[in-house]
């Protein structure tokens, strides 16, 4: 997994696993990062990047179900954290486009990957949750 150069002193998040590797002062910020780059839309944004830079409605209408709300928000989080750029052009009607950074891009198959695997194998989890559905007692 990851490989970090512990300091002198420091102790590690956990005793074993990927967290160990990790001084237990960074582990807060580290669950933020995941939870911006494991977000459901963060990853279909980064996805459609790909290919190159998108204007606001395109992303809007290609990533199915996300709001305009959470789509600006989603890009205003990817942009703090250096993962998109946005440029605007001074023209009429205004145009604004996002596209990936070089840290996104180093992200990027990750990303792809999870997305894939979610399509493999949203099958057999949809007869999963199904089945744990009907052997739990509803209270």
């Amino acid at each position: 997994m990851c490989v970090m150069d512990q300091a002198a002193g420091t102790e590690p998040a956990a005793s074993r696993g990927p967290c160990a590797a990790i001084p237990a002062e960074q582990m807060a910020f580290i669950r933020e990062i995941l939870d911006r780059v494991g977000d459901k839309w963060s990853t279909l944004i980064i996805a459609l990047l790909e290919d190159g830079p998108l204007r606001y409605s395109d992303l809007q209408h290609d990533v199915p179900g996300i709001s305009q709300r959470m789509l600006s928000h989603t890009l205003r989080q990817l942009h703090q954290d250096g993962l998109v750029t946005r440029t605007a052009y001074a023209e009429v009607p205004p145009r604004v486009e996002y596209a990936l950074t070089p840290l996104s891009r180093s992200l990027l198959d990750i990303v792809k990957q999870l997305i894939g695997w979610a399509s493999d194998h949203h099958d057999e989890i949809r007869r999963n949750r199904a089945e744990a559905e009907t052997a739990v007692p509803r209270r």
